[in-house]
Formats: C-alpha cells, structure tokens, sequence
C-alpha cells in the first residue's frame, strides 16, 4: 500500500479574534483524497478553523502548508496561485439570487480564466450535470430546492476543476434524504475526480458516511483533542468526550462497528 501524501497540513495553528483564542496549538495532516471531517460541539471553532485554511483569516500563530507550501508566508500572488485548486462550498451555497445557475457558475470562469464565452458555457453546463442539474442552467436560485441549491453551489465550487473542496455544514438545512443524497454525491465525485474533501459538520450521519479521517476540536480548552478515523474514535475510550459526540443515542455503536457495520 502507497503511504498517504499530504496535501494539507496545520503546523502549532492557532486561530482567534484579536485576544480572544479559538482553538489554538493545531497539529494535523489532511492526505490527498482523504475525506476529512472537522468535527466538535457548536461553537468550538469548526468554521472559524476552515476560514483560516482557505485564506479568509490570517492565523494569530502557526502555519497552513499546501504541498508543503508556507500559505500565509506568501505573497497574495502566491496565495492565489496555492487557492487556484481550491474549491469552497458555503452553508447557504451562497449563490447570487439575482443569476441564473449557469450564471453563478460561470463567475470563477469569467474572472480567472480566458475561456471564451461558448467555452464557458460548455463547462458550467458541463458542471451542473455532474451534480445532477443538467437542464436547470437558466434557472434562478429562488425557482429550485434547498437541496437543489446546495449542488449548484457546488457547481459552482467545481467550475475551476479543483482537487481539493471545503464544504461548511453541507447538510445544514436539508432534510434527511436529501442530506444522504448530497452525502452520496461529495462521495462520488471523490472517487470519479480524484478529489480531497474537507468537510465541518456536526451531523453523525455525514461523519460515518463519507469521513475517513477527522479532526475533533474541544470547545472548552480551545484546543484539539485529537485526529484519526471517526469509525474508531467513536469506540476510543481514551478519548471519552469523542466517544460521547460520536455514540449520541446509539446505543452499541462500537459493537457495530467492530463488524464493519458503518451505520
């Protein structure tokens, strides 16, 4: 088996607002392809921690590395340039109300780019239909689904063909059914283009679905607590507050789990 290749690493990070430490002394490795989740209780800094990897909070302490990559010693040039692979979903999908979906999608195409019109068309239709909208280019925001929403903000994450993709809270807002569903697509096109996914949620769902690696943040001493596969951390003893948030109300979850059972 190939050793893992890290894309993504936090080196002593410590993020904050002025005085005010949100998590501080972050050590972790995100690996190429890995699925990882950033996880902890609300308002421990899970978002706050994804805005400093993708350069919209300078850290107070530390470092992000991309490839091995100093981020914040950069230059803004150089920043861009490391984000140019880099693609982000936000809770709300964050999509412009007042465009269509083909127009939204277009927008990263229009600005970093120097396709062509025609081109730019071919790809956002292109984008849409990988996440199950082909045909709804010409649609508002308003005239579609919650979950319909969120996959065209995902489109639109994709429009630069990135490998790597953040998504805060993918879930946030949709019913069950079309959470799995988005769950099932973020997996498929992991698979299918290679991608590293960095996922914040709290939904235990999503965690067992789609993570194979993971970060908890403890929301009392703003630090870590520790990495690894949330399959296993729901059953490490030495870590009972994880074994708390990963087992809520389920009762013989590490039974389960001990016969590869990854409900």
């Amino acid at each position: 088996m190939n050793a893992p290749t890290p894309i993504i690493e936090a080196r002593d990070l410590t993020v904050a607002y002025g005085s005010y430490v949100v998590q501080g002394n972050l050590n972790f490795t995100i690996n190429r392809q890995d699925v990882f989740i950033i996880m902890g209780p609300s308002g421990c800094g899970k978002s706050t921690l994804l805005r400093a990897l993708v350069g919209l909070l300078r850290p107070a302490k530390g470092q992000v590395l991309y490839r091995g990559e100093d981020f914040w010693a950069g230059s803004e040039t150089e920043r861009q340039k490391l984000l140019s692979g880099v693609g982000l979903l936000f809770q709300s999908g964050a999509l412009w109300s007042s465009m269509t979906l083909a127009e939204n999608v277009a927008l990263p195409l229009q600005r970093y780019t120097e396709l062509s019109p025609a081109e730019i068309r071919e790809q956002t239709s292109l984008k849409l239909a990988l996440v199950g909208l082909a045909g709804f280019e010409d649609f508002y925001p308003s005239e579609i689904s919650g979950g319909m929403r969120k996959r065209a903000g995902l489109a639109r994450a994709l429009a630069m063909d990135p490998d790597i993709v953040f998504f805060d809270e993918p879930s946030a807002g949709l019913d069950p059914v079309s959470a799995a569903l988005l769950d099932e697509l973020i997996l498929q096109l992991k698979e299918n283009m290679g991608m590293t996914v960095v996922v914040v949620t709290h939904d235990l769902d999503s965690i067992f679905t789609i993570g194979n690696n993971s970060l908890f943040l403890d929301a009392a001493t703003h630090t870590m607590v520790t990495t690894g596969d949330p399959h296993k951390l729901r059953c490490d003893e030495s870590h009972p507050d994880i074994v708390r948030f990963l087992n809520r109300g389920k009762t013989g979850a590490c039974a389960d789990a001990s016969k590869g059972n990854r409900s």
